[in-house]
């Protein structure tokens, strides 16, 4: 059965193009916060260990949401390493750096998928998307946020 929700298949393809990139950024960001909630050492180890969990439990669930926007869409959603790898803008740690550039990298990270969630916003505004609007504001809110809480352990 064809899809009718208003937005044109054109538009609806775009969208999801840009809310892939988003799910991409959210999910290397995921990974990165698990390896470094694994692997944090140091006197900030019991409150960064935890506040790692938070976040990566937060990106897994925002991840599920993306996808299932883009499914929404009717496009099909990126689901693997190679996909994500092209669609990311954020840095694949392979290492173990300590607690302070753990830090500093998921503030990069956070404030990179925010950058790609504005775009997103934008693009799905200009196709009449009020429902993929909607999600990836409160996806570019928790960004921010989530990068100034981190930024404010550095000072």
């Amino acid at each position: 059965m064809a899809i009718d929700i208003g937005i044109a298949q054109q538009d609806r393809e775009a969208i999801a193009e840009s809310l892939s990139r988003l799910l991409a950024d959210t999910y290397s960001l995921y990974l990165k916060t698990h390896s470094f909630h694994w692997n944090v050492t140091g006197p900030q180890f019991n409150s960064l260990h935890l506040m790692f969990e938070q976040q990566y439990n937060a990106l897994w669930m925002a991840a599920d949401e993306v996808a299932e926007r883009i499914r929404t869409l009717d496009v099909v959603a990126p689901g693997s390493y190679t996909q994500f790898a092209k669609l990311t803008s954020i840095k694949e740690e392979t290492g173990v750096p300590d607690w302070k550039n753990m830090v500093e990298q998921l503030v990069e990270g956070h404030e990179i998928a925010a950058a790609t969630a504005r775009k997103t916003v934008k693009v799905a505004e200009d196709a009449g998307d009020e429902g993929t609007a909607d999600l990836v504001i409160g996806r570019l809110k928790d960004h921010e946020k989530t990068a100034w809480m981190l930024r404010s352990l550095l000072q």
